[in-house]
């Protein structure tokens, strides 16, 4: 309905930008019509995920849930534990082939974030590529970033800005492309974050965002004031410990606690498996000179 007003507006905002716990308690939100309740459950649910809550989310989301509810639940049981994942798959693929609900927006957006995290960005792009959501097109840039295909990622911010040039998934989508072209494109990506943190409370996202600019742009000392600032908010967070692990090789600093924590609390972090296949090649070369 045109000119409606948006009650999820400062919800989905403070979910985009990493402010999870602020999500979770502005959530409290009378009169909503029965679609916009799941779609506020939805968002709750996936920043309790974000929070690693969890087996709150799998216990709370019952089978008579709707859909979209049902496809948080995927993702909480997906990341919760390694053993779970293949038969998370198999469920997803599942609903994915009943034509009943494959085609839900956020069952989609949950396909594609499962199977991006399994670096399987074909699958995921199936299920994402047609888009219908803004995070649907956020997501779909995110999976051609990773593909190193900066063309198509940029086809599709083109999309999102033609819907809403302002909308906060447009501009973090227009940092994340900026950062993946680099050069003179890196100061316009700082721009944007430091844009969100004069508007919003300051969020590991935003701090992580500025921090990654001020590396590309040689500014290693206040790259890392930032990042010890988001490692304040919150000591496990995995993008916090790989930044501040790259920001201190960089100034001269040891990194080795960083990269422990990285490796204790998400042993499967790219990061954490480079530096693993670097030691076994160098363990390697150590025998056959031995």
């Amino acid at each position: 309905m045109a000119g409606a007003p948006d009650h999820l507006f400062n919800l989905r905002n403070n979910f985009y930008l990493g402010a999870y716990q602020a999500a979770i308690n502005t959530s409290d939100l009378p009169n909503l019509s029965p679609d916009d309740a799941v779609e506020r459950d939805s968002l709750v649910y996936r920043s309790y995920i974000a929070l690693a809550s969890y087996q709150l989310v799998i216990h709370e989301i019952d089978d008579a849930a709707a859909t979209p509810l049902q496809a948080v639940k995927l993702l909480a049981l997906y990341l919760s534990s390694p053993e779970n994942k293949e038969s998370t798959i198999s469920s997803l693929k599942e609903w994915l082939a009943d034509s009943a609900i494959a085609n839900n927006a956020i069952l989609r957006l949950i396909a594609g974030i499962i199977f991006m995290h399994e670096e399987d960005y074909n699958e995921a792009l199936k299920h994402t590529n047609a888009g219908g959501t803004m995070e649907l097109h956020a997501l779909n840039v995110q999976i051609f970033l990773k593909m190193h295909r900066s063309d198509y990622a940029e086809k599709q911010l083109r999309i999102m800005q033609q819907i809403d040039e302002d909308h906060t998934l447009t501009q973090l989508a227009t940092a994340w492309l900026n950062l993946a072209v680099g050069g003179s494109k890196i100061q316009e990506a700082y721009l944007i974050f430091q844009d969100f943190s004069e508007k919003y409370p300051m969020t590991g996202l935003i701090l992580n965002g500025k921090a990654v600019c001020c590396m590309h742009m040689g500014n290693f000392d206040e790259a890392e004031t930032l990042l010890l600032e988001a490692l304040q908010q919150d000591a496990k967070d995995p993008e916090t410990l790989a930044n501040l692990v790259v920001c201190s090789l960089h100034i001269g600093k040891s990194s080795s606690r960083y990269l422990s924590q990285l490796k204790l609390s998400h042993p499967d972090h790219v990061l954490v498996k480079r530096a693993s296949s670097a030691e076994d090649n160098f363990e390697r070369a150590v025998q056959s000179v031995a």
